[in-house]
């Protein structure tokens, strides 16, 4: 499909935003933003920089129905069109989102203003994306899910509905790398039994709310929690049976030290710019954008030292939020969607395929794509969530899903990702990204049918300065990039991948796993 090219509004920056309350980035003008000081602030005093603050309004962000995750069958003549037509619904979310963050003072004084003016509107405009889908479904033959029309309203939240103000729980245990434990979304919640201060703060007209953050949407002081206060919460790995593949082989491919950055998602939304609303680093293949297709891979350059590893490997960015900004301040998936602060290169990424405690493995078929993680989990919930954010030193006693941590003097930050370790057999890609691939059970074994690939798994470290906590804010906050309704919590950190290889690379892979070998 063609390239979707977005207009956005003009905020409505003289009546919907307090002036005293907006955020003013170095020259780039008005973008997110906070609108009411906290209870016991002047009306006069601003906030910004590298502190973040509360804000009122009881409307944190919106909800809507992942109407992706619901397409598990679409035909494949019709799924470029329909990629188009959900990319459409996460753009007319940005939209409604902004609008949200923008007419605060409006909100403050007309408690019917985000139903009547943000979620009806919002819920009259998906439905038409959502015939479409319908009719490009129907139109090759398929059948559309039933349940699609309910799919189009969408809901307010407040901030404890979002976790954005009360405590969370890390220490449900995660099983081959997906999330355990029956996390819940909002109310009271503990890490590990250490209690965090509540950091949702009354307000005017009594709302409470904190959405925080440089760009007003998070994150908050809720979402950081001092690891050392941290109950240990790793299980040990499945003991290895018999036929146990338990070799490793490693792909050194850099640290996108050479910054190949785009706001794009070639998986999730093929030829649309801009389609995830978020920055991505990219190592690997390095001719990866929302227009790339397979024979591009094949053709481009790899940054990995094996020259036969064409593989695309990219996740979401860091930022510091420092009172700093970046080189997209001004732009899509930037600056203009709540994604802000001095992005930071890991210095280390090390990433590395392992085997099976059960089986042997099978060959990753070429242009096989996988998503680990949930980009939304603050409005679908922690179902398909599989963050692992931990310290040097800590990694083997904790990992944390829900919270960021903070880590003591001399250690770093560590994301590590272990993506899904058993695919169907088939297929490279399914309708919603997640059915061709699954998680290996409690003890390691594939179900269903499905058969073992080699884990590909990712460790980036960062050198970060430990967050402070203090009176209920967080100073010098560190999040990953996300959807700007998402709030930059924890949970939603995910990575993509997509196997490219030549020269038998794929094969060589999966005897070095297969025969106990340590290969790179």
């Amino acid at each position: 499909m063609g390239r979707n090219t977005r207009k956005r509004r003009t905020p409505l920056a003289t009546k919907a935003i307090a002036a005293s309350a907006a955020l003013a980035l170095g020259g780039g003008g008005l973008i997110w933003a906070n609108f009411y000081a906290s209870a016991h602030e002047s009306d006069n005093q601003s906030w910004g920089g590298n502190q973040t603050k509360a804000a009122t309004a009881q409307v944190a962000t919106l909800s809507c129905p992942d109407v992706g995750q619901k397409l598990t069958n679409v035909p494949a003549q019709a799924r470029t069109e329909v990629a188009g037509e959900l990319a459409n619904l996460d753009r007319q979310i940005t939209d409604a989102y902004q609008r949200l963050a923008t007419t605060r003072d409006a909100q403050a004084r007309d408690a019917s203003f985000v139903q009547n003016s943000i979620l009806q509107p919002l819920q009259d405009r998906r439905k038409v994306i959502l015939d479409r889908i319908k009719l490009e479904i129907t139109r090759v033959g398929g059948t559309a899910p039933g349940s699609l029309d309910t799919l189009a309203t969408c809901t307010a939240q407040n901030a404890n509905q979002t976790t954005a103000g009360g405590q969370q729980q890390n220490g449900g245990q995660q099983q081959g790398g997906q999330q355990q434990g029956g996390q819940q979304q909002g109310g009271q919640q503990q890490n590990g039994g250490q209690q965090q201060g509540q950091n949702g703060q009354q307000g005017q007209n009594g709302q409470q709310g904190n959405i925080g953050g440089q760009a007003g949407n998070g994150p908050v002081a809720a979402d950081f929690v001092d690891i050392t206060k941290v109950q240990a919460n790793v299980k040990a790995k499945p003991r290895a049976g018999r036929n146990a593949s338990t070799g490793t082989f490693t792909t050194r491919c850099g640290v996108n030290a050479n910054k190949n950055h785009n706001t794009d998602n070639v998986i999730v939304a093929p030829g649309v710019a801009n389609g995830a609303h978020h920055l991505h680093d990219y190592v690997g293949n390095q001719k990866v954008n929302a227009f790339s297709s397979n024979q591009t891979f094949l053709q481009a350059a790899t940054s990995c030292q094996n020259q036969n590893d064409l593989s695309s490997y990219y996740w979401p960015v860091v930022r510091v939020q420092d009172g700093t900004q970046d080189f997209d301040q001004n732009a899509d998936g930037g600056g203009k969607e709540g994604n802000v602060g001095r992005i930071l290169t890991p210095v280390q990424a090390q990433i590395k395929y392992v085997g099976s405690p059960r089986s042997k493995v099978v060959a990753m078929p070429q242009f096989l794509r996988i998503i680990t993680g949930d980009a939304k989990t603050t409005t679908n919930g922690l179902a398909n969530a599989n963050a692992h954010w931990s310290c040097t030193g800590f990694e083997n006693k904790v990992q944390l899903t829900t919270q960021y941590p903070i880590c003591p003097q001399g250690s770093k930050v560590v994301r590590t990702f272990a993506f899904q370790s058993c695919w169907d057999g088939q297929n490279v890609d399914s309708a919603n990204h997640r059915t061709h691939v699954a998680f290996a059970d409690a003890n390691g074994n594939c179900q269903n049918g499905f058969k073992a690939i080699p884990q590909l798994t990712m460790r980036l470290v960062y050198d970060i300065k430990p967050p402070t906590v203090q009176n209920g804010q967080v100073k010098n906050a560190y999040a990953v990039d996300g959807f700007p309704e998402q709030l930059h919590k924890a949970a939603t950190d995910h990575d993509d991948f997509i196997s490219v290889t030549k020269n038998g690379l794929a094969n060589k892979i999966a005897n070095c796993v297969n025969r106990g070998q340590n290969c790179s």
